[in-house]
């Protein structure tokens, strides 16, 4: 019995013991895990216990590198009157403090502790800036768009979302078939190489979603990475350079510009096929065309800077103001030399049958072949028959008397004039007599017409093969 008594109470002993040993460690978890939030807290505490955030980590030591990755979220505009574009992006920066390690006593639960954007505010940051930024602001919606990662043996990554609106000094020589060279410059403001330098992280590697970006005037044809040194009165400083290479989608610009000046160029055309006696419609549709062309540039100017050099879409633009206005000044040869020409045959017609005393009857017909001089559109034709007939209408002893006039003349001559000008109208006229001589006569005034029918597209064709050979393939 006394065998049996004592074997019973050592089992139940051991199966006491090995309960309590169990409740035990079931009571230890969550006070484990209770004390790992306490010395977080503590760890963090005892990190920036002494903790100088004025100073750089090494200070008084070796440069310390500073690594930089850039996330393209979007292109928001571009704008080639303001040399300026505005995208929003997403800035990472590494670096090693080692002030604030702590893989030496305390184990996390991770690799790496997450905590808010103030406590970037608490530790060391780089001083990084964009050297062609004109305005910029952090997003803060629903917090600040700012993030701190700390890893045991001192590591940072330092992130952070913001719009930033940067200078692109664009070439618009080539406009609107011009491809631009955009940059993002980051930089140290106040650390020296000697302090501080900026590396890309993995080169071209560090730059991300530059090909996801979608822009409704260009496309990104590429990018590139960049590290250069400025050299400036207070020191060296390393800068990073991020290029996108962009190119301009015409087909807003041909159904906005090029389009609509083609067919106003081609309108103009028409007045070659309406009769050259309709003088109202076809000076009406030269003068619209001429307006619209003027419309058209004034709009498109609108839309750039007030720069000095010629642009491709100017010298577009100009061509075809000069097509526009040919087309009108055309016409008035035409109707010039229509009338030039029944005006001589009159005015020979009337010399013929001019005799010095005319009685009425003959002064009443001879006003009625000149009524057509009357009517012409031309007024120097005008004029000239007015002279002749109110001259012929004077008796011939008020014609001998009458000053100036080219059948005598009362008076001493003038004898003012200088023989110098004498010379040169002379010249002028002489000349302008061979140069009269010298082109064709023309018969028929429907010639001009039909040769300008060939002629204007024939030559804007030429015009616009050379124009968009040059600008899209040399």
């Amino acid at each position: 019995m006394s065998r049996q008594t004592c074997c019973a109470g050592i089992v139940f002993t051991i199966c006491v013991l090995l309960q309590r040993g169990r409740m035990s460690w079931s009571q230890l978890q969550p006070r484990r895990a209770y004390d790992t939030r306490v010395n977080v807290t503590a760890v963090i505490e005892e990190l920036l216990t002494g903790y100088d955030n004025r100073l750089r980590p090494n200070f008084g030591g070796p440069h310390l590198p500073v690594d930089m990755e850039v996330e393209i979220a979007s292109f928001d505009t571009i704008s080639e009157v303001n040399m300026d574009y505005t995208l929003t992006l997403y800035l990472t920066q590494y670096w090693v403090d080692s002030r604030l390690r702590y893989e030496d006593f305390y184990d996390a639960p991770g690799d790496f502790m997450t905590l808010p954007g103030d406590f970037a505010e608490r530790i060391w940051v780089p001083d990084t800036f964009f050297a062609n930024d004109k305005n910029s602001f952090l997003h803060e919606v629903t917090e600040q768009n700012k993030r701190v990662r700390l890893y045991g043996n001192g590591s940072i990554e330092y992130g952070m979302r913001f719009t930033t609106t940067l200078a692109c000094m664009m070439d618009l020589h080539n406009y609107p078939l011009d491809t631009q060279n955009c940059t993002v410059e980051i930089e140290s403001y106040g650390y020296t190489m000697s302090d501080v330098e900026i590396f890309w992280k993995r080169k071209k590697d560090s730059v991300k979603g530059v090909m996801n970006v979608k822009l409704p005037q260009f496309d990104i044809m590429a990018f590139d990475t960049q590290v250069t040194i400025e050299s400036l009165s207070t020191g060296d400083y390393k800068r990073l350079s991020l290029s996108f290479k962009m190119a301009r989608n015409i087909g807003y610009f041909i159904f906005q510009t090029y389009l609509p000046s083609i067919l106003i160029v081609m309108l103009s055309w028409v007045s070659f096929w309406i009769n050259h006696e309709a003088t109202s419609a076809r000076v009406a549709l030269g003068i619209t065309t001429v307006l619209t062309m003027t419309t058209i540039s004034t709009g498109v100017r609108s839309s750039l800077p007030r720069i000095s050099y010629v642009k491709a879409i100017d010298i577009y633009l100009v061509m075809c103001f000069v097509f526009v206005f040919a087309a009108l000044l055309e016409y008035a040869a035409v109707n010039y030399t229509y009338w030039g020409a029944r005006a001589k045959k009159k005015a020979k017609k009337y010399k013929e049958n001019h005799t010095p005393v005319k009685s009425p009857e003959t002064v009443f017909s001879n006003e009625g072949e000149t009524d057509e001089l009357r009517m012409s559109p031309i007024l120097s034709l005008r004029n000239r028959q007015n002279k002749y007939s109110d001259a012929d209408r004077m008796t011939p002893a008020f014609r001998m008397t009458s000053p100036g006039h080219r059948y005598g003349y009362v008076g001493r001559p003038n004898q003012k004039r200088p023989q110098q000008r004498r010379k040169v109208l002379q010249n002028l006229k002489s000349r302008a007599r061979q140069i009269r001589m010298a082109l064709p006569k023309i018969r028929d005034v429907n010639i001009i017409d039909k040769y300008s029918r060939l002629v204007f597209p024939t030559a804007f064709i030429i015009f616009n093969a050379i124009y968009w050979c040059y600008y899209l393939f040399i």
